[in-house]
């Protein structure tokens, strides 16, 4: 019965105890107007001794079913929340344990169009860093066989589910790079079309020391794009120069705390997942942190600090942020 008359009484949907105040009201009502009429008559101290209990009655009646009213919504929305937060839940460990799987076609047109945009930059960014791998794998010459030369032992072959760059040095004997050079390669080539970035990867590749570091990096940095972790997404906040060459020097704890820049708590919720339980991840990450304590040493002691800075916001360098806060290097 859902009426226009007034939304107290809507769909009628009183409980017995409400009711019941509201039959005494009625009751009392209309006793005390019968016994005025009959005895006493309608004086003005009479009609409140009927009146005023009356309606006491009723709005307790009146109260009762608010409260129940009130109470029954509080339990509604709280299972509305309850099922909210079961499905960022779900959201969360689909994103965090299967991070590599093609998102549904619903789960697409859930995301907000800025998002989207987003997240097609960085996969193309990533396939013209590929491609640009591969462009300088395909351009590399092979080198001139010798006959006096003996035959070279052979490279040991790189270990399973390490993803090798392709070619060595040709020549052990290349001058020292400049430093925005090593810093530029770090950075990797942001498509095919970068012809720096490419030049100095090459360079870079063909130095010893370098290369390992180039190599260490692009595996972590693999390795993090199969959870969604890209460093093009990352925003750190930026250390100064001095801190950099204090960490480089062998500093340690509050002093280099603003080295582990990157703070959001989900990519570091996801890599610290991602430690306690890959073992190849943890393995690969602890030798890229080893690697590029060695090459901040070097760089430190060439390196301006208008090179610093330029390091520091290296894709490389934003990989060393975020896993050296999740393992507690700057702690």
């Amino acid at each position: 019965m859902t009426g226009p008359q007034g939304q107290g009484l809507a769909s009628f949907d009183w409980a017995a105890p409400e009711l019941a105040l509201l039959g005494a009201a009625v009751v009392w009502l209309i006793g005390g107007l019968l016994w005025l009429a009959v005895v006493t008559g309608f004086g003005a101290a009479a009609l409140v001794a009927v009146l005023v209990p009356a309606g006491l009655l009723g709005l307790a009646g009146q109260g009762l079913h608010a409260q129940r009213l009130a109470r029954q919504e509080a339990q509604t929305l709280s299972a509305q929340l309850e099922a909210l937060r079961q499905d960022l839940r779900g959201l969360e460990r689909a994103s965090g344990k299967q991070p590599a799987a093609a998102p549904s076609a619903v789960e697409t047109a859930a995301l907000p169009a800025a998002l989207e945009r987003r997240l097609a930059e960085i996969a193309q960014q990533q396939r013209g860093t590929l491609e640009a791998l591969a462009q300088i794998s395909a351009a590399r010459p092979e080198p001139a066989a010798s006959p006096r030369a003996p035959s070279p032992e052979p490279a040991p072959a790189p270990a399973e589910g390490q993803q090798a760059l392709a070619f060595e040095p040709d020549d052990l004997d290349q001058p020292a790079l400049p430093v925005a050079t090593q810093i530029l390669a770090l950075n990797f080539p942001d498509s095919a079309e970068d012809r720096a970035g490419i030049a100095a990867l090459r360079r870079g590749l063909r130095d010893h020391a370098l290369r390992q570091m180039i190599q260490a990096s692009q595996d972590v940095l693999t390795l993090l794009g199969q959870d969604g972790l890209y460093m093009d997404d990352m925003a750190p906040d930026r250390a100064r120069p001095e801190v950099w060459r204090q960490f480089a020097r062998g500093e340690r704890g509050r002093a280099v705390a603003a080295l582990g820049g990157i703070r959001d708590k989900t990519v570091l919720a996801v890599t610290s997942t991602r430690m306690r339980e890959d073992t190849i991840f943890r393995d690969a990450a602890h030798h890229f942190l080893r690697l590029f304590d060695r090459t901040l040493v070097r760089l430190e002691a060439e390196a301006s600090d208008v090179e610093l800075a330029a390091l520091s916001d290296t894709r490389t360098a934003r990989a060393f942020m975020l896993l050296g806060r999740v393992t507690g290097t700057f702690a």
